[in-house]
């Protein structure tokens, strides 16, 4: 590759800690070997709605670090044996499909897990993957969890 016109492949995965999206991760790593690509590992958080917010409980608790944390742990989990691959980490104080979509705009591939929320409670709950879908300026693939 000539670094000085082209640039190195970005795949954006969405990285929930979900069977799904641990996946999805696993998928995007792989893919990355195979091409060279860059992966992009992102973790999307939002304080709770509640009522009476806030609450003194939570209050307390880093969901910032919490979330950091679980990306990490994630990453280090399924990237184990392609440490060749380049995986950068981003956590965004975000809803995850407003995250997904920024931190995607230019990249070649956005890579998401589907959690299986279909019909009506696909309709009520909204579905992040779904959104990405409809959104996205890159391709999405939706990769689905190993079934047990």
């Amino acid at each position: 590759m000539d670094t000085e016109t082209e640039r190195p492949s970005r795949i954006v995965v969405g990285v929930d800690g979900s069977p799904s999206s641990r996946a999805a991760l696993a998928w995007a790593v792989r893919q990355a070997e195979l091409t060279g690509a860059r992966v992009e590992a992102v973790t999307a958080w939002q304080y709770p709605a509640g009522y009476g917010w806030p609450a003194p409980v939570l209050q307390s608790f880093d969901f910032a670090a919490a979330a950091s944390q679980s990306l990490s742990e994630t990453v280090a989990a399924v990237a184990a044996g392609h440490e060749g691959v380049e995986i950068r980490q981003r956590v965004i104080q975000e809803h995850p499909a407003t995250a997904l979509l920024a931190a995607a705009d230019g990249a070649d591939l956005l890579v998401v897990g589907n959690r299986g929320r279909g019909g009506f409670a696909g309709t009520l709950l909204g579905s992040v993957s779904q959104h990405c879908v409809h959104h996205a300026s890159c391709p999405v693939l939706v990769i689905r969890a190993p079934t047990p």
